[in-house]
């Protein structure tokens, strides 16, 4: 894409080059941008999708990039963002509804509560939560599954925050580390991560995260705060005795709990296929690229769509109108998670383009602070400050990108300088992907 940059618009291997004055005019390019996000978000009362348009463009301005350039980087980064995420996310919300009007959620909160001893149900609670937080959103969830923590509360004389903080924390940490959710899959189309194999890490992590931050958090939440059901106002109480979580025509049958797990975990199961083939299965095998092609995240959750449309839908008694009107239900609803994960890759295009993630990351680098760190930073000051996760997520994974690409590219070098032989008499330049180059004997 040709740019027309401010002339300190340079790659990261040479932002060493960078005077002072060009550093410092893309630095403050960065906080206008930021600055305008929030400030539009929480003060002026804009929607999400036109402050991250209009943060992009003062980013952009800023930094010296010409107003036609402005929007041609960010229409670029929008529409690759959508193409790659949207689709994902769409499928995903299908999965999630046909779950909830069939009554599938019902079935798998009600076997899991019924087998379980009450000193457990925390731990039960924990895993409904993570096992539904897989195809639905987090605002899903929590109507979902409130009604279902103060039934169990009230009906067994408990603390609420005995159960409800294990939901809320299967909820919280499957939306932040697993796929298909909108702040996963940004960031590994942000970083160019595998999907499969970040499927499967973001399962490892979210396992211990899920029991320190909720049974066992609870614990000392519910000393801090003992609140109980029959202390809470509101009508969602005489809800949760009807035994059903949301609003829905019944189904003629509720689906068991074997097929609600299946319609679930089967775009999990294909995808964490297809990253075990990958590393276990030598490249051109038939049964590796068959795999490949069932574990593509796209090919997956459709296949889960299909097969959820079959079971959950058709397999309950719904006719064909109800099973496309719940289906195309799906989509209203996730429209404005669409266009704000969308507005964010171009808010993130505009980072790159401008040269500002580039000169961040090269300092943040040179620091030595943890790209971890600052991404947990940058996404809880802007967390705070707007009270939307999604635009936290999508404006930190823009700003921290670079400077993991920055350690990625560090790293390689030092291995690169140290495995190098010292001598050769005859050497190829071997190109890696950062950028970096080796030497190696013939």
């Amino acid at each position: 894409m040709s740019m027309a940059l401010a002339p300190f618009a340079i790659p990261l291997a040479d932002a060493e080059t960078l005077t002072d004055a060009g550093r410092g005019q893309l630095l403050t390019a960065a906080l206008i941008g930021i600055a305008v996000v929030v400030l539009l978000i929480s003060w002026a009362k804009f929607h999400p999708f036109l402050a991250l348009i209009l943060g992009a463009a003062a980013m952009g301005l800023s930094a010296g990039v010409s107003p036609n350039d402005v929007v041609t980087s960010f229409t670029a980064g929008f529409g690759k963002t959508t193409g790659s995420v949207g689709l994902l996310v769409a499928l995903g919300a299908m999965i999630g509804t046909l779950l909830i009007d069939s009554g599938g959620s019902d079935s798998i909160v009600s076997r899991i509560i019924e087998r379980v001893s009450d000193n457990k149900l925390p731990w039960a609670m924990a895993l409904i939560a993570a096992i539904l937080g897989i195809p639905l959103f987090f605002e899903v969830g929590v109507v979902l599954l409130v009604p279902v923590v103060i039934m169990v509360a009230r009906k067994l004389d408990i603390s609420v925050m005995k159960v409800g903080i294990p939901a809320l924390a299967g909820l919280s940490v499957l939306h932040g580390f697993v796929p298909p959710h909108p702040g996963p899959l940004l960031a590994i189309d942000t970083v160019g991560a595998d999907l499969g194999t970040t499927l499967l890490l973001g399962l490892l992590v979210a396992i211990p995260t899920l029991v320190v931050s909720g049974p066992l958090l609870a614990r000392f939440v519910d000393q801090w705060v003992p609140v109980h059901a029959h202390a809470i106002p509101g009508g969602g109480i005489e809800a949760a005795d009807s035994g059903s979580a949301v609003t829905k025509d019944e189904p003629l049958r509720r689906p068991g709990f074997g097929t609600a797990m299946l319609c679930i975990t089967l775009p999990v199961i294909l995808m964490l296929a297809r990253a075990i083939a990958e590393l276990t299965i030598d490249e051109g095998n038939g049964v590796r690229s068959f795999l490949e092609f069932l574990g593509n995240p796209p090919v997956a959750l459709l296949i889960t769509v299909l097969v959820g449309m079959a079971l959950l839908g058709y397999g309950t008694g719904m006719t064909k109108s109800k099973v496309e009107k719940t289906v195309g239900a799906a989509l209203p609803g996730i429209a404005g998670i669409l266009l704000i994960v969308a507005a964010g890759g171009g808010f993130k295009q505009m980072l790159v383009d401008a040269g500002v993630g580039n000169v961040v990351g090269d300092m943040a680098k040179g620091s030595g602070l943890s790209p971890l760190i600052l991404g947990w930073l940058v996404a809880v000051g802007i967390r705070l400050a707007t009270g939307s996760a999604t635009v936290a997520t999508i404006t930190a994974a823009g700003i921290v990108s670079p400077l993991a690409a920055g350690w990625i590219s560090l790293a390689w070098r030092s291995w690169c300088w140290r495995s190098a032989p010292a001598r050769s008499s005859s050497a190829t330049s071997t190109m890696l992907g950062s950028g970096w180059s080796r030497s190696t004997s013939d």
